[in-house]
């Protein structure tokens, strides 16, 4: 069978401007300016600054067959949304050729395809209508529609006065209905609240699996898309690094920026971290067995993080915490301090060192990224605000020794006491 969808060799350059930055003049120097410019002929000429070439994306190509859902990833500014942009014909490539086989819907940003004048009772007929629908189909799926994106109160107010979410519920609803074989959802679905993107997210399933269509997916929340794509799509600097069974292609992302490689590494980000009046963090040491380690941590045995920050000045309410999250960024638990035995901690100018102990057999062996947090209570959080440690914990076989393979008991590991009575 052929691919829906054929990408082959894409590229698209775009052209900076870059003006050259103009100094405060007074009237003066701009009237002294044109005469000379008038006396060399030169009365009309401006700077025009540089210009420099970007291409947003290089010599990408891949195919995705009809029912697949592909997760497209990868940082920001990494090509994504230009890659979906030329997918629904927003956008031309520079160079290359694509194939789609298929009619297409997009929902790249909020209101796509919608006109700020019209009710929202008329944007569904007009989107129908750009789809090719008829408006017998359109009629067809109206209260469908209408009832997925719980709007139906403000049916006939101009979506120019909707809020960024009803505006997102009823964009999305009408691309979801219309029945195209190709869907195609940029990050715009992060405007909605939880449970609406939950039941956006069970549509896409839904089309995807029991209807045959395809999605095309673009989110950072990774979750999301381990739980709703069957193929990823991995994008850096607009090349494509991976395309891949979904697992592989996130496990692939993830580990593409270790967080650090060597102590060397560690401290070199944390010289380089943002200053504070208030807090300057000297260093983090993660110690196991009385010695510093870097990376690779077992869960059998007790593991200390250490801290080390200058106060410059007397601080009242001083916080600092650690978030633990797992490789897809949800925090699994968060530890911190906040007071002493007079309650709210105030500290005096000076270095102090904070310490936590993790006692062994609690964290599960997988990959941790540990996010560290300090802030003034009540007040602001204090730099740096993106250091991050990650960790790699083994299984010693201390715990779970009974069973052989991978672990899958879940993101940690409590050993609570049972007992056992006969009756």
């Amino acid at each position: 069978m052929e691919p829906i969808i054929n990408v082959e060799k894409i590229s698209k350059k775009f052209v900076l401007s870059h003006e050259s930055k103009e100094r405060y003049t007074a009237l003066r120097d701009v009237v002294s300016q044109k005469v000379k410019n008038a006396v060399r002929g030169q009365f009309f000429k401006k700077d025009k600054g540089t210009k420099e070439e970007f291409w947003a994306l290089q010599d990408v190509s891949f195919t995705v067959n009809q029912g697949d859902r592909v997760g497209i990833i990868g940082r920001n500014g990494a090509g994504k949304s230009t890659l979906l942009k030329i997918l629904s014909r927003i956008s031309d490539p520079t160079e290359g050729r694509i194939t789609i086989r298929g009619r297409v819907a997009s929902l790249l940003e909020v209101g796509t395809g919608f006109h700020p004048e019209l009710t929202g009772r008329e944007n569904i007929f007009l989107n129908g209508a750009i789809l090719g629908m008829s408006r017998a189909e359109i009629r067809s799926k109206f209260d469908e529609i209408v009832d997925f994106a719980e709007v139906e109160k403000f049916l006939d107010t101009p979506v120019k006065r909707y809020s960024s979410g009803m505006y997102v519920r009823l964009a999305f609803a009408v691309a979801a209905h219309m029945e195209p074989e190709i869907l195609i959802v940029d990050e715009v679905l992060a405007v909605g609240d939880a449970q609406f993107q939950k039941k956006c997210l069970g549509k896409m399933q839904d089309v995807s699996k029991n209807e045959g269509r395809t999605v095309l997916f673009v989110s950072h929340n990774i979750q999301a898309i381990s739980n709703l794509c069957n193929r990823g799509i991995y994008l850096a600097n607009g090349k494509i690094v991976m395309h891949n069974a979904i697992d592989a292609t996130i496990e692939k992302y993830l580990h593409a920026g270790e967080a650090f490689s060597s102590s060397n590494d560690l401290a070199k980000r944390i010289a380089q971290s943002p200053s504070d009046p208030d807090f300057k963090l000297i260093d983090v040491a993660v110690i196991q067995d009385n010695r510093e380690v870097v990376g690779h941590v077992v869960n059998g045995k007790e593991l200390e993080i250490k801290l080390t920050y200058d106060l410059p000045n007397r601080v009242t309410g001083f916080r600092a915490f650690l978030d633990f999250c797992d490789d897809m960024g949800v925090t699994i638990f968060r530890t911190f301090h906040d007071e002493d035995r007079e309650g709210i901690m105030s500290l005096e100018a000076g270095r102090y060192v904070s310490k936590i102990i993790i006692p062994p057999n609690i964290l599960a062996p997988i990959i941790y990224d540990i996010k560290l947090l300090f802030g003034i209570h009540t007040i602001r959080m204090l730099p740096p605000h993106e250091l991050v440690i990650r960790i790699n914990v083994e299984q010693t076989g201390d715990y779970n020794k009974s069973y052989s393979g991978q672990f899958t008991g879940g993101k940690v590991c409590l050993s609570l006491p049972w007992t056992i009575n006969k009756i």
